[in-house]
């Protein structure tokens, strides 16, 4: 890969970060890269047993990394919330928001939210509205939430948010990363004065364990197969793929409401600005869905000056 990479990170010593979903794939190459270039980091995931062991593999990679486990379960608004208390009256110059799930079987969550939907969305929203207070507090904070190409897949329906009408697992994982880019959208339009740099990222085709962990839910092993083929002949690496995240999250020059993703084909090669589905994203739809996920997640964000 030629043009920006993670050697161009600038020095991130002094500044703490939170990067949520850490223990693999993207998310794991993101806390690393950010420790390595001296940034504190929290690896915020669901599982104690798999992020405890991912903070031990960033200290073997990375001898002098500061990087610790925070336990994080977006699928209950209660984990949420007991993450966010545990941090009060520390500022916070970074959050990724990059854990997700994608296509799986219909299910809800602890909070009987539709599970892309109140994963990869609502439980985002409220743990950055409360962590709004740590990121005020930082010199120049930014919230960088990880979306994707295929937020083409599917508009929001602010009448249906968690699918109850129907369900496919693949449009639903279209909206809820439409959710995303519109989070970032309003999210930039109400922090315009006062709040942190909002900006989106996309991997591209990345070597991760996401796609297959449906297909695995259900025993549908030729499918695991395929997406497993996949990974090795056609997608390129978790580094490669945790670089718009990394530029999005780091380099100088990035605006409010970006979005940044590979260069060639949105599929690899180096960050760069990324195109927004226009039919998508729009002031009104980003407006309707933040009053519906307030009134869904009973989170209010507090201190924004719009």
């Amino acid at each position: 890969m030629t043009g920006w990479n993670a050697r161009d990170i600038p020095d991130q010593s002094g500044r703490t970060a939170v990067v949520t979903g850490a223990n693999s794939g993207i998310g794991y190459v993101t806390a690393r890269e950010l420790a390595r270039a001296g940034a504190q980091v929290v690896l915020a995931c669901r599982n104690a047993r798999l992020g405890s062991a991912a903070v031990d593999r960033i200290r073997d990679e990375v001898p002098d990394a500061a990087v610790e486990f925070g336990a994080l379960d977006l699928a209950d608004l209660a984990s949420v919330r007991g993450f966010a208390d545990g941090w009060s009256g520390r500022p916070l110059d970074l959050l990724v928001n990059n854990a997700g799930v994608m296509a799986l079987p219909y299910g809800r969550t602890a909070d009987g939210f539709e599970t892309q939907f109140g994963v990869n969305h609502l439980g985002h929203f409220a743990l950055t509205g409360l962590l709004l207070p740590s990121l005020l507090e930082a010199a120049a904070p930014r919230v960088v939430s990880v979306a994707s190409v295929l937020h083409t897949l599917a508009n929001i329906d602010i009448g249906d948010l968690n699918s109850e009408r129907s369900y496919r697992r693949w449009a639903a994982y279209g909206r809820s990363k439409t959710a995303n880019l519109l989070f970032v959208h309003e999210l930039s339009r109400r922090a315009a004065a006062s709040g942190p740099l909002a900006v989106a990222a996309h991997p591209g085709y990345a070597a991760t364990p996401l796609h297959a962990r449906g297909a695995k839910m259900e025993g549908r092993r030729g499918m695991e197969r395929f997406y497993a083929a996949g990974n090795r002949l056609v997608a390129q690496s978790a580094e490669d793929g945790a670089l718009p995240t990394l530029y999005a999250a780091t380099a100088p020059g990035v605006r409010p409401d970006d979005f940044y993703g590979p260069r060639v084909l949105m599929w690899r090669g180096a960050p760069a600005r990324s195109w927004r589905a226009s039919w998508t994203v729009n002031d009104a739809a980003g407006e309707r869905l933040w009053v519906a996920s307030e009134q869904l997640t009973g989170v209010v964000y507090e201190g924004l000056k719009d």
